[in-house]
């Protein structure tokens, strides 16, 4: 929906949730000296300063990588924002275009979603110094023309704010689509946990289909009373070896807020 912008809500639990994940995922598919391919659906402006005035509103990044920050020494998410803030000042907050910029390599591709005009116009901005190609357009409709990308090994990455509740729905169709297409892929679909348990229906379906898929979720407390998110989810076909464990490891940090 083109009203959302992920300023209001960077550095959250969520964001720490998907984002450490990714990381190590990417790191993971790094480490081996053979070009990948990373593309993302819906990337927003990739580049946050904690400090503007629509982060400090909710003020849900407090609550998020400013608390767990600590937890993440030493692992490939700590790493990225160690790099990022180093470039562009401590309270700068990076996205996950840029947070797989600063853990891949020249040799691999990157591809970047955005419909919102001036998300895109501050993604391409934000993204200017990084061997990136961001795409003013529909990120599930241009994940169809992409797949299967080349180099054919890599990730992608499928996080729409689900303002639009007809995602729900379509998302299961559209992965039947992508996995078809890029049957070697690892996709992953990052989902809200909702008080009124809206994703259920769409979890149980993505897990009935792919009974072989990592679906992992952390709980934690609603931002602020009456706010309806209170968990996050990572579906992911295809994992890469040790994800599982991982995901057990990210769960025992998150068991401690």
């Amino acid at each position: 929906m083109l009203s959302y912008q992920h300023i209001y809500h960077a550095g959250n639990l969520a964001d720490v949730h998907k984002h450490s994940l990714m990381a190590w995922m990417l790191r993971y598919l790094a480490a081996k000296d053979k070009p990948l391919s990373y593309i993302e659906t819906h990337a927003g402006r990739a580049l946050y300063d904690l400090t503007d005035a629509e982060a400090l509103k909710t003020a849900e990044a407090a609550a998020g990588i400013q608390r767990l920050r600590q937890a993440f020494v030493d692992h490939p998410y700590g790493d990225a924002l160690l790099q990022i803030a180093e470039t562009y000042g401590e309270n700068a907050y990076p996205g996950s275009p840029l947070i797989a910029s600063s853990l891949l390599r020249p040799t691999d591709s990157i591809h970047l979603c955005e419909l919102h005009p001036a998300e895109h116009a501050a993604l391409e901005l934000n993204m200017s110094p990084y061997p990136a190609t961001c795409h003013k357009a529909d990120g599930f409709a241009m994940a169809h023309s992409l797949l299967p990308p080349t180099p054919r090994r890599g990730v992608m990455l499928i996080d729409p704010s689900y303002e639009i509740k007809a995602d729900y729905v379509s998302i299961p169709k559209d992965l039947r689509k992508y996995a078809r297409a890029w049957n070697v892929g690892i996709i992953a679909i990052w989902y809200p946990v909702l008080a009124n348990n809206a994703q259920e229906g769409m979890v149980n379906l993505l897990r009935q289909t792919y009974p072989d898929a990592l679906c992992h979720e952390v709980r934690f407390a609603p931002a602020k009373p009456g706010h309806g998110m209170t968990g996050s989810g990572m579906f992911v076909l295809n994992p890469p070896y040790g994800a599982a464990e991982e995901a057990k490891r990210i769960s025992k940090i998150f068991s401690k807020i």
